[in-house]
Formats: structure tokens, C-alpha cells, sequence
């Protein structure tokens, strides 16, 4: 508040000496304040236990081959441009290819400060509305792929995973890797019986490491299961982003016959899909943060 009477007075005295050079400074120094409360602001609205911690994000095509794929790993993309731009980390945990173009799904691990509580609310169906580069007839085609983001867990907090719950799968690599993940069975795929829950890792060469990592992501998914059946109980409340079915559209792109990038959940928009896509989704994270505040 201090900061803001001073730059205030000091407005006021260059625009009565009618000095350019200290204005364009305060108005600068303003500039800079307004960004430093916009982002205290949004902290407020991270306030829930786990908003502070990473978060894997899954993404899966829908239905529809290779234009599905091809959206799929769009939204990759523009996920990893969002992690660079916020100087933010993110790492390759697995990845299926599509037939002929694009991926079946992925997972990707991202690190930074508060990045769950960012990406929470990504969860749901992504439809894309465009004239399609694999159809020779130029025709217009509605792509859909599901995204789920689900928190890192801490050391700290506690899920029992017992051995006689998990079936152990290992299997050759189909992503990038080198020939040596092509041709030993590294990856991994655990399966939870008593919930069907199924994580896989095929990131690293080792076969430990990527069990490691699938038990990471198993217990992070059991706890966001348990944390879903404790809501349902006890608020009955809507089905968590684990379970989201293909009708739950929280967003459209629309690059045909109009450009258009929807949220149908707050109403924020962009008329520039192509900066949205490569990225800029900031205005999309802070108005569902706003707006789907809980």
C-alpha cells in the first residue's frame, strides 16, 4: 500500500512539473505492481491442500483415428508451450503413437510452483472444429481428446498399495527412445485390481525406474480415487475429472468456419486459436480458477 501512495505522489508531481521521463518511470513502476497483485490474487484461489503441488496430465484421443490422434498431440503441445512459458519443467512419462499421424495418449509429469492448482480444472473433453489436413476433400471434421490432471503426491501423506492388489506387466517401448528401449521390455504397466486403475511408464531405459514412476502415479491416482468416493458420500457431488464421460465438453476450438477458442464452462474467450494453441491459455486458467471456485 506504501508502495502505491508513493508512486502516487510521485505521479502527481511529475505530471504538475509536466516531466516525461519520471511519468514514463511511475507508469512503468505501476505497470509491474498491477502484475505482482494480479498474481498474489490468483494465490488466493490456490488454497486447497494440494494446488501447490506438480501434476501428471493425461491426455487421450476420442473417437475418430487419426484426426483424434492429431488433436490429441495438439493439446500436448500446447500444454508443453504453456510449461516453457511459465518456466516451468515437464517430462515424457509415456506415450502410445496413432496409426498414421499423432498420438492414442500420453502422459506428461509437469513441475513448478502451483502447478496442479493451474492445470486442475484442464480436466474434460477438448473439442477442435477444423477443415481436416488428412481428409482429400477438404471437409470440415470434430476432433475430440480428454485430458486428466491429477496432483503429485508428497512423501508425507500415506496410501497402502498392497502387492497382492497389482499385476505387474512389462513390454517393449513404442516411443522415442533409442534401440535399446525398442527392444527390451522396459516399460511397465501396473494394473490395480480391486479398482482397474492402470498407470505405465516407458520414459526410462531402466525397468526399476519405471516402475518407480508407475508407483508414483498409482498412488496418486488411488488417492484421487479414494479422495472421489469420500465426496460422492458425503456432498454427492459431481463425478471427479478421473471418470469424465465424452459428452462433458468444457472447451472448443474452432478454427472453421469461424476462429473461435470457447470455454463452456466460465464463457472466457480468444479470437486467436493459433496463440492459444501455442500456448497462451493463462486467460482460460484464471477466469476457470474465478469462476469454478470451490
Amino acid at each position: 500500500m506504501k508502495q502505491l501512495i508513493d508512486l502516487s505522489d510521485l505521479f502527481q508531481l511529475a505530471n504538475e512539473e509536466n516531466n516525461q521521463q519520471i511519468l514514463k518511470e511511475v507508469l512503468q513502476k505501476i505497470k509491474l505492481l498491477k502484475k505482482e497483485v494480479k498474481k498474489n490474487e490468483i494465490k488466493c484461489f490456490l488454497s486447497n491442500e494440494n494446488d501447490r503441488l506438480d501434476c501428471f496430465l493425461e491426455i487421450h484421443a476420442g473417437a475418430g483415428g487419426t484426426e483424434s490422434q492429431d488433436w490429441a498431440e495438439m493439446l500436448r503441445r500446447m500444454y508443453i508451450k504453456w510449461t516453457s512459458n511459465k518456466n516451468f519443467k515437464f517430462q515424457l512419462i509415456s506415450e502410445h503413437k496413432g496409426d498414421e499421424a499423432g498420438i492414442k495418449s500420453s502422459t506428461i509429469k509437469i513441475t513448478g510452483e502451483f502447478v496442479f492448482g493451474y492445470l486442475k480444472n484442464e480436466s474434460g473433453i477438448h473439442r477442435l472444429v477444423r477443415i481436416s489436413p488428412f481428409d482429400s476433400g477438404a471437409r470440415r471434421h470434430t476432433s475430440f481428446a480428454s485430458i486428466w490432471v491429477y496432483p503429485v503426491l508428497d512423501e508425507h501423506i500415506k496410501v497402502d498399495i498392497q502387492e497382492k492388489d497389482l499385476r505387474i506387466d512389462t513390454y517393449r517401448s513404442s516411443g522415442a527412445g533409442g534401440q535399446h528401449v525398442n527392444t527390451t521390455d522396459s516399460a511397465v504397466r501396473i494394473t490395480h485390481l480391486p479398482t482397474n486403475i492402470v498407470v505405465q511408464c516407458q520414459n526410462e531405459r531402466s525397468q526399476h525406474k519405471n516402475k518407480e514412476t508407475c508407483m508414483t502415479m498409482l498412488k496418486a491416482r488411488l488417492y484421487e480415487y479414494e479422495l472421489e468416493k469420500k465426496e460422492k458420500e458425503e456432498e454427492n457431488i459431481e463425478k471427479s475429472k478421473s471418470e469424465i464421460g465424452w459428452g462433458h465438453q468444457i472447451r472448443s476450438y474452432i478454427l472453421h468456419p469461424y476462429r473461435l477458442v470457447k470455454d463452456n464452462r466460465t464463457g472466457e474467450e480468444s479470437s486467436d486459436p493459433e496463440k492459444v494453441l501455442d500456448g497462451s491459455i493463462d486467460n482460460f486458467l484464471e477466469s476457470s480458477l474465478y469462476k469454478l471456485h470451490v
